[in-house]
């Protein structure tokens, strides 16, 4: 398994990274160990957690994705062996057993830190990301920005100047943004700057066949500010293992169970997902493969967060780092993004 420098840091990451985010809902305490084993073993050290899992969000299982790497860590003894990604929720009214509603200050940030490393066992966290802005911008597939004059949100300043605050006290080793824009990302850049702080280390944004909209804008600050991606939903919600196609909703599949998953399911994401699994046929490839594959391989790309919910899902998963995506099978690729330009933002 490749290791990669996360941005300018000096951690350096598995090219495929474990998502945790059914633990707690889907997947019990017993799967969540038995997946952690299973990526150590075989060379993964990146895992990636949030303080809002499992997801959907709810009361009666905030946490427990946490408590449950906390317990493989104590169990395992092996705090040493992972890079501990984590997360601190924005601002969101449907998040009220949050901190009476999740904000970006520095007493919200400091208590959700301190409310995590007791989930996760352990005195630091490698990766502390901010899990979406909190200013109103575009991000959970909205279009059309629209300018809000009177934001109350929370300054940026205010937020990074909290971050920074941690970087000194050693509770966490680097921070990282998430479903970010390009302005985003280059403000914070310049205000860590001014700040005399380190530059985030990574963006944990959507990236898949179905969704490229990182590819404009976001791709060029990631190769000229060394800050990579850090890939979620490389499989749709698993649209991209083609288990939904014609219709089908296997029995405990994610967009089976929760009727909240609707970012890749409609007639232009079912047209898309038709044409590349008949490419991927066409070169002896897994739908799976083919999808997982290209996100790996992108230049832009630092890690793929790859998340499963049955060991045979993980096993596959993680042998896409195999996969080589040549020329050929690159302008092909491309002749399909083409006719099937951002179906699902």
């Amino acid at each position: 398994m490749q290791k990669v420098r996360l941005g300018n840091s000096g951690i350096y990451v598995s090219k495929i990274c474990l998502g945790s985010m059914t633990w707690g809902q889907q997947n019990n305490e017993d799967d969540a160990h038995a997946q952690l084993d299973y990526a150590r073993d075989h060379g993964i050290n990146f895992v990636d957690t949030a303080e809002m899992y499992p997801v959907p969000p709810l009361e009666k299982t905030q946490g427990l994705t946490e408590q449950y790497i906390g317990s493989w860590i104590t169990k395992r003894g092996a705090r040493d062996q992972l890079v501990l990604a984590t997360k601190v929720a924005g601002p969101a009214e449907w998040l009220p057993h949050l901190r009476g509603g999740p904000r970006l200050n520095s007493e919200h940030i400091s208590k959700a830190l301190n409310d995590s490393l007791t989930r996760l066992n352990t005195d630091y966290v490698d990766l502390y990301q901010l899990h979406w802005p909190e200013r109103a911008t575009n991000y959970f597939g909205q279009l059309g920005y629209e300018h809000k004059e009177n934001d109350d949100s929370i300054p940026l300043l205010e937020t990074l100047e909290c971050i920074k605050a941690l970087l000194e006290s050693g509770k966490i080793r680097a921070y990282g943004l998430s479903n970010e824009t390009p302005w985003g990302l280059m403000s914070c850049i310049s205000i860590a700057q001014k700040l005399g702080m380190p530059s985030p280390v990574s963006v944990q944004n959507p990236y898949n066949l179905l969704n490229r909209v990182y590819e404009v804008g976001m791709a060029e600050c990631s190769h000229r500010e060394n800050v990579g991606l850090l890939a979620y939903s490389p499989l749709a919600f698993g649209v991209l293992s083609g288990k939904y196609m014609n219709g089908a909703r296997p029995s405990g599949a994610r967009i089976t169970l929760f009727d909240r998953f609707t970012r890749y399911t409609h007639g232009r994401a079912d047209s898309a997902v038709a044409d590349y699994a008949a490419l991927a046929q066409g070169y002896d490839l897994s739908l799976v493969e083919l999808s997982l594959g290209f996100v790996t391989s992108r230049s832009f790309v630092t890690s793929n967060i790859i998340g499963a919910t049955s060991m045979a899902q993980l096993e596959e998963n993680i042998r896409t780092i195999d996969v080589t995506i040549g020329e050929e099978l690159m302008s092909e690729l491309e002749a399909l993004h083409l006719l099937h330009t951002y179906p699902c933002p």
